[in-house]
């Protein structure tokens, strides 16, 4: 986070001020601290480099340390080592050096790792001492030490010793400069030290810094003795400012800025930067910033920032910032509510009262020293030029500022806001606690006139429209419109406005004058008026143009048809210079937010370019020039920093996706996290987009998130891209990082090759066993067959069989069917033979002699024998019951096993009723009356025990 405490500068108006590649001196640029609660590693830090991919490295008390923008990481030396050198080349490669080691860190697989180069010293050659630059020399890296230089090229180390102690080995361009104590300054030429003449005139306290100077000429830093300038031949003191200073302080390091500036670490009082004439243009130590005062280390990179490695933490100076701060952190004036610059000296009004301090215009750096103007305690609400007038709007009144004295031109107090009268020039209205004032412009200046009369309402905003009306915002609730009469003393009429006027609610309703148009602002957006419908109305097209900034509480003006908008702690400003479109840059404002005071928000413009913007505890200026010249550099390239293992537990990977090997991952380990940044240092809103080839099926939404997880992946190759874009606007080229989830362990390469085996043995096998089967269902095929074929001649011998059975049933039922008509047949000859002997019987016993009378018993006797015998006879029974029983299935058997206590005349009943013969044919058959049937039936029921319920006939027949 950004800490900055008071400030002792001098600010300056000069033209060079909008140039932009010159370091202002209008308080100090942004700071960004990285204390080592944020590195996680030792306080002090010994050097800084910056590879060709944009990250920075550290030399830190306990090892490497590496920040890419988002990401620190920490790596050891072989024995724990302070590393006290550090540099890169083109190749990736990172040089290190500490006590009695050096070499150098690279990419092996995937991971950073240490090389030592000290086993390639000569036999018997020890490092002994602390390696305390390093320079890489197209193919040649240099290593220095306070006893020797070591040259390291094609694997081998040249060792150049020393004629007494060396101090520090310093690169100009192409050149390589060091001081040998107690000798002088000696140029290293290939392997040989050349002596510099003259040089002992630098003094024997140190060369702590030589920079290129104009005209090729150096610019050389000493410890105690100050800054030295060498054409060539001489060295010549450079007498300004700033020797005393470095003098004092000590000079410990330095480096080149920007073409024409030299900034200077030093041990007690932080750093200055100096232009080439050696005026000191910036003072920064850690009252304005710094978290120490001891800069053990120094470097500018290619993206204007400048790097300084403390004896506690690391910090970030943004050199050419279009923002420049001024914070008082002891208290001193209190909260800032206004801030203005007027003719030479710059205004602060604060809840204590109106301060001042002296702008300064000369080249000159003094500080600034704000003091209390007598008679101002209490809230100053606002500060405004009018008429070349400073006008102070104060909770007790209204007040003319001059210098630094102030006179009263109102006691009406709580001068919140005055705005000059579009009706009349000359005419300005003042929104105070009680309602409105009018003041006068007069040759003796701004004159108090009168309150207006017939309002007195809170009035925190005022604007007037085309018509002459005055709106007025309540300074808690409610909107007001006023109409004036004619000299502007008297409110003519008030109308309020609320909700049922289609504002969104009462509270904070802000008045502003956008574009010669008044608008009314509020927590749902912008809205305007509509005077015949006298209702509100949302200003869509703005509101959507707005986006976030819809909701603004504050509209200031910025000139040139732009605006500063204010949403509650944040700042846009936004241009409506080009035709139906509106341009809105907030980002580079992102350290602003939160620090003005809100509802209060003061910017004033300074000049074309030059803005002053009230804080909380001080003031901050922008150059808008400043930012034009940063915006237009080309972003660096994204890097994956980082993949981890995420399945059960985190392990590393890879600790870059940014090489060239192949990054295999096993399928069981398929859950990864994929970090990366962008090296980018400069306070700026960053926000990354991200596709996986193979998985997703379009890019990510912009995030500022800068890791991404992938859970699940299938087996297969995979290229994860991502990119980055800068405050909206700059997009970054696209960087690609390829990777492959391996097939599972039952997929592999063996895997397969031993189930292509197995395959093959399992295809022989089973081609033998579908042989084998093959001829056993073709066995079970033809013996089925032949099972069939069998069983459909038993089936056709069996229909035979039935259809002979049939036939013989049809021919036994053909004969049965004719024995049983040869049978009736009989028993109805006997029948008729037995009514013709009966009717015989009958008519002999009414034959009569020829006197008429009947014929005597002797005389038919005879014949009624012979009729009864041929009635009786038992030969007709005997062929009668033969035939029965053939037709019958031998009946009689049946019944008389059945029933042996039978007689013969109930077996003629039997057969007589299984004939179904009526009773009148059994009587004539057995020779009895019908009444001796019916006996004789009844007498059969009885022996044979039919059932009452049973026909004798029926049972007989189903016997």
């Amino acid at each position: 986070m950004l800490k900055l405490v008071r400030l002792f500068i001098f600010l300056s108006l000069t033209t060079s001020l909008i140039h932009a590649a010159d370091i202002k001196s209008i308080g100090v640029p942004y700071i960004e601290n990285y204390p080592k609660s944020v590195y996680a590693s030792g306080n002090q830090n010994w050097s800084i480099a910056k590879d060709n991919k944009g990250v920075m490295y550290f030399g830190n008390a306990e090892g490497l340390l590496t920040f890419d923008g988002k990401y620190w990481q920490k790596y050891q030396m072989p024995n724990r080592q302070i590393v006290r050198s550090v540099a890169t080349d083109q190749n990736g490669k990172i040089y290190t050096g500490g006590f009695g080691e050096f070499g150098y860190w690279a990419y092996l697989n995937n991971k950073l790792s240490y090389k030592s180069l000290t086993s390639l010293l000569p036999k018997g050659v020890k490092v002994s001492d602390e390696i305390w630059k390093i320079y890489v020399d197209r193919d040649r890296v240099i290593f220095q030490s306070f006893s020797r230089i070591f040259i390291y090229k094609n694997e081998k180390i040249e060792i150049i010793k020393a004629p007494s102690s060396f101090l520090f080995l310093h690169k100009v361009n192409n050149r390589y400069l060091i001081e040998v104590l107690d000798k002088g300054l000696f140029e290293l030429s290939g392997s040989k030290l050349i002596y510099i003449p003259n040089s002992d005139k630098l003094g024997k306290q140190g060369i702590l810094s030589i920079l290129p100077y104009k005209q090729n000429g150096l610019i050389i830093g000493t410890s105690k003795n100050g800054l030295f300038t060498y054409d060539g031949k001489n060295f010549t003191p450079l007498l300004t400012p700033a020797n005393n200073y470095l003098k004092t302080f000590q000079l410990n390091n330095g480096v080149k800025l920007l073409d024409k500036y030299y900034a200077y670490g030093t041990i007690l009082n932080g750093l200055i930067i100096i232009d080439e004439n050696g005026t000191v243009v910036q003072r920064i130590n850690k009252s304005s910033g710094l978290q120490n005062n001891t800069v053990l280390s120094i470097y500018a990179d290619n993206e204007q920032n400048l790097w300084t490695g403390l004896d506690n933490g690391i910090d970030r100076i943004e050199l050419n910032s279009p923002l420049y701060f001024y914070f008082d952190k002891t208290g001193q004036f209190g909260t800032v509510y206004s801030s203005i610059i007027f003719k030479d000296k710059i205004y602060l009004g604060t809840n204590q009262g109106l301060f001042y301090s002296y702008w300064s215009k000369n080249s000159e750096l003094v500080p600034f020293n704000f003091r209390l103007i007598p008679n101002s305690q209490g809230q100053v609400w606002e500060l405004a030029i009018l008429n070349n007038e400073l006008i102070c709007g104060h909770n007790n009144g209204t007040f003319k500022v001059v210098g630094d004295q102030i006179t009263w031109i109102s006691t009406i107090s709580g001068g919140w806001t005055i705005k000059k009268s579009s009706s009349n020039p000359n005419y300005f209205i003042q929104g105070t606690y009680i309602g409105l004032s009018l003041y006068k412009n007069t040759p003796a200046g701004l004159k108090f006139s009168n309150k207006i009369l017939g309002f007195g309402e809170p009035s925190r905003f005022i604007e007037q429209d085309h018509k002459g009306d005055i709106w007025v915002a309540h300074a808690y609730k409610g909107l007001y419109k006023l109409t004036l009469n004619s000299d502007y003393t008297k409110v003519n009429s008030t109308k309020y406005f609320d909700e049922r006027n289609g504002l969104p609610g009462n509270y904070n309703i802000n008045i502003f004058n956008l574009e010669n148009r008044i608008v009314f602002s509020s927590d749902r957006g912008f809205y305007t008026y509509d005077e015949l419908s006298n209702k509100f109305t949302p200003y869509d097209v703005l509101n959507k143009s707005l986006g976030s900034f819809a909701t603004s509480n504050k509209i200031i003006s910025a000139g040139n048809r732009k605006y500063w908008f204010i949403d509650h702690g944040k700042t846009s400003l936004v241009s409506f210079s080009e035709p139906g479109k509106i341009e809105i840059d907030s980002n580079q404002f992102s350290l602003l937010d939160g620090r003005m005071v809100q509802y209060y928000e003061n910017i004033s413009q300074i000049s074309n370019a030059i803005y002053l913007i009230s804080v909380d505890d001080g003031f901050v200026i922008y150059n808008s020039t400043l930012n034009q010249s940063i915006q237009k550099r080309k972003l660096p390239a994204v890097l994956i920093r980082r993949i981890e293992d995420i399945t059960d537990k985190y392990f590393t990977i890879s600790e870059t996706g940014n090489s060239s090997s192949e990054t295999e991952i096993p399928n069981s380990r398929n859950n990864i996290r994929i970090s990366f940044a962008l090296p980018y240092y400069r306070q700026a809103k960053i926000k990354f987009q991200y596709y996986l080839e193979g998985y997703s099926k379009d890019w990510s939404d912009w995030s500022i998130a800068t890791q991404k997880d992938f859970t699940n992946l299938s087996s297969g190759t995979y290229t994860f891209k991502v990119r980055a874009k800068l405050d909206d606007t700059s997009v970054s080229d696209t960087t690609s990082f390829e990777f492959t989830i391996l097939r599972p362990w039952y997929l592999s390469n063996l895997a397969i090759l031993i189930y292509l085996v197995l395959v093959i043995i399992i295809v022989i096998f089973g081609k033998r066993a579908y042989e084998t089967k093959l001829k056993r269902d073709s066995q079970k095929i033809s013996d089925k067959l032949k099972a069939e074929q069998d069983e459909i001649l038993r089936q056709e011998a069996e229909v035979n069989e039935k259809q002979i059975i049939k036939l013989q049933t049809e021919k036994l039922q053909a004969e049965l069917a004719s024995k049983n008509r040869e049978l009736a047949n009989s028993a109805m000859t006997l029948v008729y033979k037995n009514e013709l002997l009966q009717k015989l019987s009958g008519e002999i016993t009414k034959l009569k002699d020829e006197s008429g009378k009947k014929l005597s018993e002797d005389q038919t006797r005879k014949i009624q024998k012979v009729i009864n015998d041929g009635m009786n006879d038992e030969r007709d029974w005997n062929l009668f019951e033969n035939s029965f029983n053939e037709a019958h299935e031998s009946f009689f058997k049946k019944l008389k096993a059945q029933h042996p206590d039978l007689v013969p005349n109930d077996l003629k009943l039997c057969a007589y009723l299984r004939m179904n013969m009526s009773s009148k044919e059994m009587s004539s058959l057995l020779n009895i009356s019908l009444r001796g049937v019916e006996i004789r039936r009844y007498r059969l029921r009885k022996k044979l025990e039919v059932p009452h319920d049973k026909n004798l006939t029926e049972f007989l027949m189903e016997l």
